[in-house]
Order: structure tokens, then sequence, then C-alpha cells
């Protein structure tokens, strides 16, 4: 099994090269589903969260009021922490569940998520990042998923900097141009995806008591 890290920020096209990996045969280990899975209704994570921070965080149909809990968490720090504290070790043991459903074979695991991918945590052989230039990434925000130019640019600054993520990576995709130039770019990305060292059994960065503090948000 090669762990690949995949990357990028809010509004980068990442959801789209990691479409095209998988459609090259690549098994995706997405951060943000398994996040939302163990935030559904009856599940521990969502007990937790609703415990803490009382009932207006659930809608109508009882399911957990992302948009609400953003809005009591993001201004305070240390309730964004608390938060995290809940949900980042649940969504770490999960990944790596994922990925050890694959050890031993060939697969191509790509690591899916929205933050910067520490080595120290997750077996990953390679990070590969999506890079997009702010305005870009704003000015799709706002035309496709509907987005206020404000909030657009305020969920862009919690994350961390193209700067930063570009520092942690093996391999760029720049998706600045259209459609058809990123998957112009997918065929040597995966090709430098199979050059990468395979996992080797009992790395314990698959372990379960591997650090499990929180490293960004869960909410997006």
């Amino acid at each position: 099994m090669i762990v690949v890290g995949l990357t990028g920020g809010i509004g980068s096209g990442k959801s789209t090269v990691s479409a095209a990996l998988a459609h090259r045969g690549a098994v995706i280990v997405d951060a943000d589903a398994t996040t939302r899975a163990l935030q559904q209704p009856g599940a521990p994570v969502f007990d937790a969260i609703v415990e803490r921070f009382g009932s207006g965080i659930v809608t109508s149909d009882g399911a957990l009021d992302r948009a609400a809990l953003a809005a009591i968490v993001f201004p305070n720090p240390e309730l964004l922490q608390e938060l995290n504290a809940i949900v980042h070790p649940a969504v770490g043991r999960a990944l790596r569940a994922q990925m050890r459903a694959h050890l031993g074979t060939d697969a191509i695991v790509v690591l899916d998520v929205p933050l910067l991918i520490e080595t120290s945590r997750y077996p990953v052989g390679g990070i590969l990042v999506v890079d997009t230039p702010i305005e870009v990434a704003v000015e799709r925000l706002v035309e496709f998923r509907g987005m206020d130019e404000a909030d657009a640019r305020a969920r862009i600054a919690r994350q961390a900097t193209r700067e930063e993520r570009l520092a942690k990576a093996d391999h760029v995709i720049d998706n600045s141009g259209d459609r058809a130039a990123l998957e112009a770019q997918i065929p040597a990305a995966w090709q430098w995806m199979q050059s990468l060292d395979p996992v080797v059994d009992g790395d314990p960065r698959l372990g379960d008591d591997v650090d499990t503090s929180p490293i960004e948000n869960h909410l997006p």
C-alpha cells in the first residue's frame, strides 16, 4: 500500500483531483466525508458535541446544524479547541482504520484532507498539493458554491496559507487554469504516486495511540 496525502485550500479544486485519481484506481480516504459520518445523529461524536454546545446546534430534523455550530466556535478559539478535541481523535482513528484495511495490497491510497498533513501522524509517502491563487479560489467559491465574497475570503483566511502548503509539497498540481489544464497534469501526478515507497507493515503511524491532538478545525 502506498499512501499519498492530498491537500489544498477551499476552492482549490482538490475534490476534482481526488475524483480524477479515483478514476485511475486510487482508493480515496476522505477526511471530510469521514467527519460528516461521525457527526450523524446518534453517533458518539454527535452526542458529545450536542452535550457540550447545547441543543441549539441541532436542526429541526435532528441533524447537526454546522452553520450554527460554526457561529459559536469560530469567534472563540477556546471553544474551537474544545470542538476539535471532541472530533479530531475519532476522525484520526477512523482514517487510520480505513488505511489499515489496505495494508499488504498494491493499492494507492489517497488521504484527502483539507489541512496540512503531518507525516509524523499519517504514513504518507508523499504530499500532493493542489495550488490555486487566492483570487481564483474566491471567484470559484462565489460563482460555483454561491458563497458571499467576504465569507469565502474569511474561510480561506482560516486555513493554511498557500506558502505553508507549498513548503510541505512533494508534488504540486497548478489549478490556476481551466479544467483541461488541470486534467493534463493528472498523468504525471499518478506516475509520481506510483514511484513512492509503500507503507511498511507495523508502521506506528497506523496505530490508534498516535498523537491525536487537534490539527485544524473540522467545520467548513
